[in-house]
C-alpha cells in the first residue's frame, strides 16, 4: 500500500519533466496545435520545462484543455537530475493537485521540510492540578509564520494532507517525550480521512511511540476539530486500532459542528471534549446548561470522561464541575505555548499559574 502520506515527496526543481496520462490524442493535438513539443508513448506523454514559471503556465494551460476535452489527467514531475523513463512508477496525482503544489508553492515547501512545531495547553482536573497537555501545531521558530487552518487547507488541496498529518503527530510525539514524564496524558489530533488503513497509515506513529520509550497509556488520540466525518465504521476501525495499542481516543467539540451527539453516542470515545461554544458564559445561559448537562449524563453511560474547552472564567468552570465535569482546557489555566507551564514537567500534581 502506497499513498502521498508515505510516498517520498520532493519540491519541485527548476527544470525537469511532466508527465500526464492517459494519452488523449485530442489533449496531444491541442497542446501541438500551440506549437508544444510533446513527446508520447503508449502509456503517456510527456513535455520538459526549464523553469516553475513555465511549469505554472503550460499547467494552467492543460487544466483549461482538461475541462474543455472532459478528460481526466494524472501528472507526475520529475526533476532534471532524475534518470528519464517512459515507464513511471511511483505516485500520480491528479492535475489540479499538482498545480495548486505549485501555486502554493511557499506554503507546501513548509509541511515538506517540516517547518512547524508543537505547542502545549494545559488540561487540569477538578483541582485545578494539570492532568496532561493538548499538542497544536504551530510555526517554527524563524520559520514561515501560518494559521493550522491555512496548513491543512492547503494540504487539502495539494493531497499532502496525510503526509502534514503523520509528521504533525510524530512532532507531537517527540516533543512530549522532551518534556513530560510518564504518567502525564498527552492529547494528539488526527485527520480521519488521512488514515485509508489504520493497520498500516499509524505504523509510524506507533514506532515513533516506542523509538522514545513511552507509554502508550499516556497518549489520547483525538478527532480533528474541522473534520467532516464520512465512514462512521472507518472512524471505529481507527478507535480500535488504537485502543488495541493500549491508547484512548477522544470526540472533539462534542454539542457543536461535525461532532454531534448521536457521533458520540455510537463512537463512545474515552474522552467527550464538549465544544468552546457551549462553555462560553455557560453559567448565564441555562439553554447551554441544560445541553452541557445532557452531554454528561449521555457520556457517562458508556463511561466517557468530559473535558470542557475554551474555559476563560472562573464562573464557567465552577457550573461546569457543578455538574460533574472531570477535566477542563481553556486560557483560563493556560496558552498554547512551547514548553509546559514552569519548564520540563517536574511535578505531575501541581496547578495552573494564573
Amino acid at each position: 500500500m502506497n499513498c502521498s502520506g508515505c510516498s517520498p515527496i520532493y519540491p519541485i526543481e527548476g527544470q525537469g519533466t511532466v508527465y500526464l496520462r492517459p494519452v488523449s490524442p485530442a489533449l496531444l493535438e491541442a497542446l501541438q496545435t500551440k506549437g508544444r513539443h510533446v513527446d508520447y508513448s503508449k502509456e503517456m506523454l510527456w513535455f520538459h520545462f526549464s523553469d516553475v514559471q513555465e511549469l505554472q503556465d503550460r499547467m494552467e494551460e492543460i487544466i483549461d484543455m482538461e475541462k474543455v476535452l472532459a478528460i481526466t489527467l494524472a501528472v507526475q514531475i520529475k526533476s532534471a537530475a532524475d534518470p528519464f523513463t517512459d515507464d513511471l512508477e511511483g505516485e500520480w496525482i491528479s492535475l489540479s493537485m499538482q498545480h495548486a503544489r505549485i501555486k502554493y508553492a511557499d506554503i507546501v515547501s513548509t509541511i515538506l521540510e517540516r517547518q512547524f512545531t508543537s505547542y502545549m495547553q494545559p488540561i487540569v482536573d477538578a483541582s485545578e492540578c494539570i492532568i496532561g497537555y493538548e499538542f497544536l501545531l504551530r510555526p517554527a521558530e524563524h520559520g514561515r509564520a501560518f494559521s493550522s487552518y491555512e496548513l491543512f487547507e492547503v494540504a487539502h488541496e495539494t493531497g499532502l494532507h496525510s503526509f502534514l498529518d503523520r509528521t504533525a503527530r510524530i512532532k507531537a510525539i517527540e516533543t512530549s517525550a522532551k518534556y513530560l514524564p510518564r504518567g502525564v496524558k498527552r492529547f494528539v489530533n488526527f485527520l480521519p480521512s488521512s488514515i485509508y488503513n489504520p493497520e498500516y497509515c499509524l505504523t509510524h506513529t506507533f514506532e515513533a511511540i516506542e523509538r522514545l520509550s513511552l507509554d502508550p497509556k499516556d497518549f489520547v488520540f483525538e478527532v480533528v476539530e474541522t473534520e467532516q466525518i464520512q465512514q462512521l465504521s472507518t472512524l471505529q476501525h481507527i478507535f480500535e486500532v488504537y485502543r488495541s495499542r493500549g491508547m484512548s481516543v477522544a470526540l472533539d467539540d462534542v454539542g457543536a459542528g461535525f461532532s454531534t451527539i448521536e457521533l458520540m453516542n455510537r463512537l463512545e470515545p474515552d474522552f467527550v471534549k464538549i465544544d468552546r461554544s457551549l462553555i462560553d458564559y455557560c453559567d448565564q445561559d441555562e439553554v447551554k446548561q441544560q445541553k452541557i448537562k445532557n452531554i454528561v449524563q449521555l457520556s457517562n453511560r458508556f463511561g466517557g470522561k468530559v473535558l470542557a474547552e475554551g474555559i476563560e472564567r472562573m464562573e464557567e468552570f465552577d457550573f461546569c464541575r457543578s455538574v460533574g465535569i472531570e477535566l477542563a482546557q481553556g486560557y483560563y489555566f493556560g496558552k498554547p505555548a512551547a514548553q509546559p507551564l514552569d519548564g520540563p514537567y517536574s511535578d505531575p500534581s501541581y496547578k495552573a499559574a494564573r
